[in-house]
């Protein structure tokens, strides 16, 4: 942390995450691979909680997403673990990467007093180095004696790698049988791009609600979420979403579409936030397609203007080419037709009928690109099928960031 500015995107502050009954969290420096940082966290659960979580389809994905991915098959009831290290990706290590899932899941196991089975880790940075666990386990009772039900802001910094600022978010609920809590933190700042994940996150409530229920309703609300944005097209081995229900509240939510909208609330913020501090990022842009032939159309679109290098260095330069808009669209492989696509920068009508709007300046377009937040909107004019992407745009800062990442 502090290697980098700070984005100018960043909310004034981490925002203040009640806590949630059933979990209790902890943060470690345990040298992974930077010194006098926040490198490891755990999250203890109490037993009756159930998890839910999707991951990064990535071929090449890591030995802890992989132990992840068949443990969440599994259901129980006893309590559970999550711990995460930041610096080593734990990717792309051969052999050595699944032994040291499970000598990390063997500590907590034991640490902790959870099954391995329940134990659930991941590993962000640097691919392709073997993980030096020992670092790790060696901090386990540390991390054990330092749970604190007040600890989850520890965790989100924790978990940074080139962020600049930890993410967090919050929602409360009150339903009939009583207020529900959800507290959620993420990293993610470069390798963003839609395949979920797209980073790592951690979302806890204090709702009572079956697995089945959970994962479902988490399963859904990623696709226009966290599968909605891009920093840089390029999917992580690595990445994972988690959330936790703890049943601590009592308050059965199944089937609420109050407890949903608030839970698409907090992964929408959480996944804006890892846009907004994109590496080098100083635009965050919302890219809004309707009109498509359907839905999936819509995104095809939406997706290829929002990782076009070309609309993200106009941007960046507060350039409105409207032109490179028009070719995303027609690279898509979506079905378009040039007569009938309208092209707006917020409310700016620039391009219909197959040409620039009659009333359209070039000065309209200019001064709409020195605003730090934008919306391109784009209609097809074909059919119903909608959806919007997030991106930023694309500076040299990006070019330094990663040019120097393992240094």
């Amino acid at each position: 942390m502090g290697k980098y500015p700070v984005s100018p995107l960043a909310p004034e502050s981490f925002p203040d995450l009640p806590v949630i009954g059933g979990v209790k969290f902890a943060a470690v420096e345990a040298g992974v691979r930077y010194q006098g940082r926040l490198d490891v966290m755990l999250a203890l659960l109490d037993p009756g909680s159930v998890v839910a979580g999707v991951f990064t389809r990535s071929a090449t994905r890591s030995a802890p997403v992989r132990d992840c991915e068949a443990k969440l098959r599994k259901s129980s009831e006893a309590g559970a673990a999550i711990l995460v290290n930041s610096g080593n990706s734990n990717a792309f290590t051969g052999g050595a990467g699944q032994e040291s899932v499970e000598a990390i899941c063997t500590a907590v196991a034991e640490a902790a007093d959870v099954p391995k089975h329940r134990v659930f880790t991941a590993s962000t940075g640097v691919i392709g180095e073997r993980l030096p666990h020992d670092r790790i386990t060696s901090k386990l009772g540390d991390l054990v004696s330092g749970l604190d039900e007040a600890g989850i802001g520890l965790a989100a910094k924790a978990i940074m790698t080139t962020d600049t600022f930890p993410k967090g978010s919050t929602r409360e609920v009150a339903l009939k049988g009583g207020t529900v809590r959800i507290a959620g933190i993420a990293k993610g700042s470069g390798m963003i791009a839609p395949d979920m994940a797209t980073m790592l996150v951690y979302i806890f409530t204090d709702a009572k609600i079956s697995r089945d229920a959970l994962q479902a309703m988490v399963s859904g609300l990623n696709e226009t979420t966290f599968n909605a944005i891009t920093v840089d097209g390029d999917t992580s081995t690595s990445d994972t979403l988690i959330c936790a229900a703890t049943g601590a509240s009592g308050v059965d939510v199944d089937g609420s579409d109050e407890f949903e909208a608030a839970l698409k609330a907090v992964m929408k913020d959480l996944a804006h936030q890892v846009v907004k501090d994109g590496e080098g990022a100083t635009k965050f842009v919302s890219v809004r397609v309707t009109g498509a032939a359907h839905d999936a159309d819509a995104k095809r679109v939406a997706m290829s203007i929002a990782n076009s290098p070309l609309v993200k260095t106009a941007i960046a330069g507060e350039d409105p080419n409207w032109g490179r808009i028009v070719m995303a669209v027609g690279k898509s492989g979506a079905e378009a037709d040039r007569d009938k696509l309208t092209i707006k920068f917020g409310e700016v009508l620039v391009a219909e009928r197959g040409w620039v709007a009659p009333g359209y300046s070039e000065e309209q377009g200019a001064g709409y690109m020195k605003l730090p937040e934008l919306v391109i909107k784009v209609d097809l004019g074909l059919g119903k099928g909608r959806f919007t992407a997030w991106t930023c745009d694309l500076t040299h800062g990006y070019i330094s960031i990663n040019a120097d990442y393992r240094s």
